[in-house]
């Protein structure tokens, strides 16, 4: 019963991320990469970290959390 209690509170996710190109004294590199809610295997393509935040932010909305940046 604690088991289901906890799931049911609890978000899972698998990030892969690369780098895609190299960071230089002109730019900060390009990251690539995708996201999966182990929850419910919904997967979304990153073309930045920031996408990760901004991908598991609704999750943390719905718990009344806000994120510190």
């Amino acid at each position: 019963m604690l088991m289901n209690a906890i799931e049911s509170h609890t978000h899972s996710f698998v990030i892969r991320i690369w780098l895609e190109e190299a960071p230089t004294k002109e730019t900060s590199g390009t990251w690539r990469g995708h996201i999966t809610h182990v929850n419910s295997a919904d997967q979304h393509y990153l073309q930045s970290l920031e996408d990760v935040v901004a991908y598991i932010k609704p999750y943390l909305d719905a718990w009344g959390v806000t994120p510190e940046e």
